[in-house]
């Protein structure tokens, strides 16, 4: 007796109604594990909602590009497996070849590139933001040395300094642009306020001028943001954002407690201290015992 050919497709096992609720659930969940591994948050997508208005403004542009790009890999990802399980091999013979799809052609390129265009126009409108220099209501100049920063204000005699574990605070009024002078002592650090969405680079023999203008009083956590050695990890700061009133109170009662003969111990102690290689800690930092 001769046996009919046995086809791979009748060895394969049939597929049951029961089966494709598990393929569904696990086909969601291959999208959602890049989301949930990312530990994304929606939808602030890990970012700061920012402190002024650069800074918010920098949050919106970090969630347009975070959006567009779940849409765009989301819309990818659906025509990889629409292409893997519609035109999968059924057989031995050549499927019907289909050749060019002129409007199609001509739709994945042009989005793509008014995408492109859209967001590199809103991320110039919000750099231009940030990057611009108006005149100042107060100034600060910012010294970052290994392991600290030093405080002064320029037209006062207060100043503050601090290494490591101290967290030095910065002083400067809400509402106003704040002209910020930054440089380094000895290395490469990084003058980073998370909550500010804002990060500048301080160097060795190059001042780097930048303005705040914070909208919320409050007081604010920054730390260097660059390697710069073995205690990088404890250089933090402060930012104390006050009331505009307040703050010109604040400032005249530590200018008023600052003697001159105090305010030049405080220098000559604080030059100790940020003399690099030497970590001196002063007995004072603002002529204030």
């Amino acid at each position: 007796m001769e046996l009919a050919p046995v086809s791979p497709e009748s060895l394969a096992p049939s597929e049951t109604p029961a089966r494709r609720p598990r393929r569904t659930k696990a086909l969601l969940a291959a999208l959602a594990a890049p989301l949930l591994l990312a530990s994304c948050q929606v939808p602030s997508f890990g970012a700061f909602h920012g402190a002024s208005k650069p800074g918010n403004d920098t949050f919106k542009l970090w969630q347009g590009f975070s959006i567009a790009a779940i849409i765009i890999g989301g819309l990818t990802m659906v025509l990889i497996l629409w292409a893997m399980l519609r035109y999968r091999k059924r057989g031995d013979g050549i499927p019907k070849q289909t050749q060019y799809n002129i409007p199609l052609e001509i739709g994945y390129t042009i989005v793509p590139i008014l995408i492109v265009f859209g967001l590199f126009a809103a991320t110039v409108v919000v750099e231009n933001e940030v990057v611009a220099n108006p005149t100042p209501q107060a100034t600060v100049n910012v010294t970052a040395f290994q392991w600290g920063w030093k405080f002064t204000y320029p037209g006062h005699t207060y100043s503050e300094v601090g290494q490591t574990t101290q967290s030095p605070k910065m002083y400067m009024p809400a509402n106003e642009d704040v002209r910020i002078n930054l440089q380094s002592l000895d290395v490469v650090h990084g003058f980073y306020v998370p909550e500010f969405n804002f990060s500048r680079y301080a160097q060795p023999g190059m001042l780097n001028t930048f303005t705040f203008k914070i909208t919320k009083p409050g007081t604010y956590q920054g730390q260097c943001a660059q390697l710069c050695g073995l205690y990088h990890s404890l250089m933090y700061f402060q930012v104390v954002v006050m009331p505009p009133a307040q703050y010109r109170v604040w400032i005249a009662e530590q200018d008023a407690k600052t003697s001159a003969a105090a305010a030049a111990a405080a220098k000559e102690a604080i030059d100790r201290q940020t003399n690099p290689g030497v970590a001196t800690i002063p007995a004072q930092s603002n002529g204030v015992k």
